[in-house]
């Protein structure tokens, strides 16, 4: 049985770096990297607990088991972990319907993954509705960056209702794609 809720306990965080582990491009074939899509940031448990205090992630339990997550950031989150800062220096600079990002109340996607055996099933989509009934009184839109070559990711979050509004190439020559759900 499939449920939809937020982290609680340290054993689910440790179950989320243990899924993120295994999709983190070092883990994965270039085949399954094209194919799957893959996660960029490897994150400790103090990490997780310390972006949990300030909002809890959404997880995706199948029985007691988390096969699935969606990370929650706010502006709080901007030190925390240092190599997400550009994103949010970006956030700042940068404009969505005429205010800049930093003017609005938002939520970070700060990573999604689901188990590979239980993609293709609905998950993502099923979590993104969670994750916007339980933001979406807070929050005005949700935003998050996704590497251009995660085709994969780049698809799955238009078919959601992500779009993008900015691009841009960092230190590394990684293409980034920043898109926002809107929940006004």
């Amino acid at each position: 049985m499939i449920t939809y809720t937020t982290s609680e306990t340290d054993k689910e965080l440790s179950e989320i770096i243990d899924l993120q582990k295994h999709n983190l491009p070092q883990s994965l074939t270039k085949s399954e990297i094209q194919s799957q899509g893959f996660v960029t940031v490897s994150h400790t448990l103090e990490d997780l607990k310390q972006l949990n205090s300030y909002e809890q992630h959404l997880i995706i339990k199948d029985e007691d088991k988390i096969v699935g997550y969606l990370l929650a950031m706010t502006k709080h989150s901007k030190h925390d972990i240092p190599i997400l800062l550009p994103m949010f220096e970006i956030f700042d600079s940068i404009q969505h319907k005429g205010k800049l990002i930093s003017e609005y109340k938002y939520i970070v996607v700060g990573q999604v993954c689901i188990q590979k055996n239980h993609r293709g099933q609905g998950l993502l989509d099923h979590s993104y509705a969670a994750y916007r009934s339980h933001f979406k009184d807070k929050y005005d839109f949700a935003i998050t960056e996704i590497a251009t070559s995660n085709t994969r990711s780049i698809n799955a979050h238009k078919r959601i209702g992500f779009v993008e509004i900015y691009r841009y190439s960092d230190n590394k020559n990684t293409e980034w794609s920043i898109v926002i759900w809107d929940w006004r």
